[in-house]
């Protein structure tokens, strides 16, 4: 398959168990464990780092704008004001040290890194120390989240990369569909504060010694043409890297813009309780782990282009439904159903893409690249959502914006080449 890698004729594979792993060398009973324990410790670490400190943080903010008297703009600038300043500062220079020392020691910064932020924000009552935990989850989130994952499990996997990326990415979906009911009952027991930190040092118990005991993925080799063709300058000159890009950034800001807000919206504005809130929530991240083994199966079997604009329109479609579905359960149900199909898709369709039109090479640096402006989205949309929610009184404007930023990233889909065409 061409823009998978297979154009690096040096690096063969091995086809196990319908999973085909890269290895350097001949095929062993220890590389074919290496790379399913690849695939494991990418869903647990997948799983608390982002199911949980990224998916799950929204479950307290109500908490803080209740206790702290913080406005709804306050507690989603946290995420905003931490991704501009982590992303441009270190998402190229965390992907360069990905490409060129593996993705190991970076995640296992990161997973210390998210696990203080959740214990901090659990012990700060100040504003200023909620923004400086929120900078450490961000960087959390930068070091130990799909960065190094998606580079660890596109070296390991070639022809049924999608699936291998499926599997990890449920640990996503089973995380944040988790973490409402953990929090819920943490909450109940503990208090919200105590819950965070209990929260916090569960991600640092679990995930850190399964990222010690990881092996790095064998590097990519390359011909001297694909040296050239590899080259980042080369890739940035493509305009078919700007409409990924773009494309990335605005179907992350739909989703993080509707995600970040919805707990706000159903428990102090549909006043749904506690229970009934983590429930819907809780729908929207198990579907979307369906979504995952979905679109990574539909990405080893279709045109890469055309599932990545699926999920973008699932997306879109969605937003509207969630926010004016009131408390009409069987409308929740689908709305649940379809944005959190394409929830589930999002944010694994890009390096898939990404390795697809670009290959493997620089897939860290890319992906360094694009996860900088998709931080940007991220850290605006929910910010903007909840200010204008503060201004307006109502989400109905905030949701049509969204609406339409998902259709813009779904017209730049469609100017997308197909399987490596911008390679050649």
């Amino acid at each position: 398959m061409r823009g998978l890698g297979s154009d690096n004729a040096e690096v063969p594979s091995v086809a196990i168990s319908g999973l085909t792993i890269h290895d350097g060398a001949v095929p062993t009973e220890v590389s074919r464990h290496q790379a399913y324990q690849a695939a494991a410790t990418a869903f647990v670490v997948l799983f608390w780092i982002v199911g949980v400190s990224l998916w799950g943080l929204p479950f307290f903010y109500d908490f803080m704008v209740q206790q702290f008297g913080w406005t709804r703009a306050q507690v989603t600038s946290g995420n905003a004001l931490s991704r501009l300043v982590v992303g441009p500062m270190f998402g190229f220079l965390i992907g360069w040290i990905v490409d060129r020392f593996g993705p190991r020691r970076v995640m296992m910064i990161g997973i210390l890194t998210a696990a203080a932020a959740l214990v901090g924000l659990g012990w700060t009552s100040s504003i200023g120390m909620f923004y400086l935990f929120y900078f450490c989850n961000a960087l959390g989130y930068m070091c130990g989240g799909p960065l190094p994952n998606q580079v660890l499990l596109t070296r390991w996997f070639d022809r049924s990369r999608g699936k291998a990326m499926g599997f990890a990415y449920l640990g996503i979906g089973i995380g944040g569909a988790a973490v409402p009911w953990m929090s819920h009952a943490l909450v109940r027991h503990f208090g919200w504060q105590a819950a965070l930190q209990i929260l916090g040092l569960s991600i640092a118990v679990i995930s850190l010694p399964l990222a010690a005991l990881l092996q790095e993925p064998p590097p990519a080799r390359t011909t001297a043409t694909a040296v050239e063709l590899a080259s980042p300058t080369t890739a940035l000159r493509k305009g078919s890297f700007y409409l990924l890009t773009l494309g990335s950034m605005c179907s992350i800001a739909a989703v993080s813009g509707a995600q970040q807000n919805l707990k706000l919206f159903l428990s102090l504005d549909r006043h749904f309780t506690q229970s009934d809130a983590a429930g819907v929530l809780s729908l929207v991240l198990a579907f979307s782990i369906a979504g995952r083994l979905l679109i990574g199966w539909l990405a080893d079997r279709l045109s890469k282009k055309y599932v990545m604009l699926l999920t973008y329109l699932l997306v879109a479609a969605g937003i509207p439904l969630l926010f004016f579905a009131g408390s009409n359960r069987p409308l929740l149900l689908v709305a649940a159903a379809i944005f959190g199909i394409g929830l589930g898709g999002d944010y694994m369709i890009v390096p898939l893409m990404t390795a697809e039109i670009f290959g493997i090479e620089i897939l860290g640096r890319l992906l360094g690249v694009i996860v900088i402006a998709g931080g940007v989205a991220e850290a605006a949309a929910p910010w903007a959502v909840g200010r204008l929610r503060d201004v307006t009184g109502s989400y109905a404007s905030s949701c049509l914006i969204l609406v339409g930023i998902a259709l813009l990233g779904a017209l730049a889909v469609l100017g997308l080449p197909e399987r490596g065409e911008s390679r050649e």
